[in-house]
């Protein structure tokens, strides 16, 4: 130790000096690139010396002859490598080939894309959106999207397949590590000086000559102006007409007029009108009037409705809710083919947007209406049942290919909803009543009981206190059910209005089958509701005994009140 405690002179320096420059160069990182010569090379790996590691790595030789296919390794052999693990679990370096040459690859990527500059690939396969591009250098994948494949449509780009050429990157995601690319902006860097000078020949609202059809997508048609521009007509500048695609107007090789609506200098395009060149249908619309029957033809069917012609060019929208009057969630395609002829009611008319809203039901007389003229309101008729749900049966009238609605509550006065329902089956006949009939709402209220006599109707001529006789129907801890003579209503007579006396308020004093008399302590007869009471009757039968027996002064007077003092005197007098 006496050696280091003067560090001062030379000596201690040059070893203090050697030493830190030792540990300096063995410094080494996970998620690193490192460098390392080829040891040995067997059939399942390659051992590869790392200078500062205290033992030589292993690689799958798999993993080699992959990311080199065409590299023949020896020993000596410089190979670059991702260090993954200093050491794992068992005490192996962990390094890999293949995550080594991603890496390096993204780092020529970056380059290029800061400097802008092309870099050199070949597409190897197809994907959603676009291809697959493979960097010659470093084998990475890069994505090219199919609008930068080429600067114009094509109908087919396999004769580009493994054919090597220059992309210019347009897109890094460091983060994800996703590199976009085009080919087209190195192509189109070829021509946009020439074309530059193309465009600025022509003017918005000039006419070409002789344009012709070079190609067509979905979204419109491009023609060659002059054997030097490409210009695109979009689909909505073709007709007046509504089209579904460029191929059914045109055929490649034809040659048309065009007119020039619009030059963008930016993106060196021109854009071009065929109907701009022909008086707009719209123009017209003064010949037609909301509320009034016009012929249609029907030029496109879709899911939401149908596209119709008042004349060529003036299109009309049919919306499905429009289609019919009795049926819902229309299908149209079921109800009209493409050229078919109908009879319509134009219902809107907007200039500013120059849109055209027709009802193909109006022209039509509305069903109900019709019904309504034939069966008014208190009717009864026939129908048959199509659909029972919870709590209702529809009834169909089947002159008038319509339903009505029959609430469960309007077919029985008496039974519960439940079981009336139960006791009628899709495709029934019903005989029903008209209840209300709402032809504009396409509404019609039917009903069953209402053919009957109101049960209720026994209890019209009746006022509160007044007594009736009713049978005993059952009994139960609340009371006992009864129904009035004459009548087959239920009312329920409650516990506590049985008697006057607690003692004698049982419902097991009665049996089913009993007459017994009872008066009406509630009566509501809009609100149809009766309540019954015992214990009232028996309160007014008292009353009127008090009334009829006694003095207002005692009580003396009433029936067997002296019989106490008369039997007291029979005592004494047997004595």
């Amino acid at each position: 130790m006496e050696v280091y405690k003067d560090i001062s002179n030379s000596q201690n320096q040059e070893f203090k000096k050697l030493l830190i420059d030792r540990f300096s160069k063995s410094k080494i990182e996970e998620g690193k690139l490192l460098t390392g010569i080829v040891t040995k090379i067997t059939e399942k790996y390659v051992y590869l010396l790392i200078d500062g590691m205290k033992s030589e790595a292993l690689i799958d030789s798999n993993e080699v002859k992959t990311t080199y296919p065409e590299k023949k390794l020896k020993e000596n052999d410089n190979l670059e490598v991702y260090l993954e693990k200093i050491e794992d679990k068992n005490g192996e370096v962990i390094v890999s080939v293949s995550r080594a040459q991603k890496i390096r690859g993204w780092y020529i990527l970056e380059k290029a894309y800061e400097k802008n500059q092309n870099v050199k690939g070949k597409i190897v396969s197809k994907c959603k959106g676009g291809v697959i591009v493979e960097h010659l250098d470093t084998k990475s994948l890069m994505f090219c999207p199919g609008s930068q494949i080429d600067s114009k449509p094509l109908k087919s780009f396999d004769h580009l397949f493994n054919v090597e050429q220059d992309f210019k990157i347009i897109k890094l995601d460091k983060f994800r590590g996703n590199a976009c690319v085009s080919r087209r902006e190195v192509i189109s860097s070829f021509k946009k000086e020439d074309k530059k000078l193309i465009i600025e020949k022509y003017k918005v609202g000039q006419i070409i000559k002789n344009a012709i059809v070079k190609g067509y997508s979905s979204f419109g048609c491009f023609f060659e102006v002059n054997n030097e521009i490409d210009v695109l007509v979009h689909l909505q500048e073709i007709s007046y007409s509504r089209i579904n695609h460029p191929d059914e107007v045109f055929t490649i090789g034809e040659k048309h007029d065009l007119k020039i609506i619009g030059i963008d200098k930016d993106k060196m395009q021109i854009s071009c009108s065929i109907k701009a060149l022909t008086p707009d249908p719209f123009e017209n619309i003064s010949n037609y009037e909301i509320g009034k029957s016009y012929k249609a033809k029907v030029i496109k069917v879709v899911d939401y409705g149908a596209f119709c012609e008042l004349q060529p060019g003036l299109t009309c929208l049919l919306h499905s809710s429009e289609i019919s009057w009795t049926k819902k969630n229309v299908i149209p395609n079921k109800f009209f083919n493409v050229n078919d002829e109908i009879d319509c009611v134009i219902t809107d008319i907007n200039k500013d947007k120059k849109r055209i809203s027709i009802s193909h039901k109006l022209a039509k007389e509305n069903p109900y209406e019709s019904f309504e003229k034939k069966f008014p309101v208190g009717t009864s008729l026939k129908g048959k049942i199509s659909n029972i749900k919870d709590f209702s049966i529809y009834v169909n009238f089947e002159e008038f290919e319509i339903d009505g609605f029959l609430h469960a509550n309007d077919l029985s006065y008496l039974g519960k909803i439940e079981d009336e329902l139960k006791k009628y089956k899709k495709n029934d006949e019903l005989e029903v009543k008209i209840l209300d009939i709402k032809a504009k709402e396409q509404k019609i209220k039917l009903g069953v009981k209402q053919l009957q006599e109101d049960p209720f109707n026994f209890f019209k001529d009746k006022n509160i206190n007044d007594i009736i006789t009713v049978k005993v129907h059952s009994t139960s801890s609340k009371g006992i059910i009864v129904k009035p003579e004459g009548s087959g209503i239920e009312v329920l007579i409650k516990k506590n209005q049985i008697a006057i006396n607690a003692e004698d308020a049982r419902a097991n004093r009665f049996i089913q089958g009993d007459r017994i008399d009872a008066a009406i302590s509630e009566l509501d007869i809009e609100k149809r509701k009766i309540t019954l009471s015992i214990k009232l009757l028996e309160e007014m039968q008292n009353k009127e005994a008090v009334s009829k027996f006694s003095s207002p002064l005692s009580g003396k007077n009433l029936p067997f009140s002296s019989l106490s003092e008369k039997l007291g005197n029979k005592k004494k007098d047997e004595k």
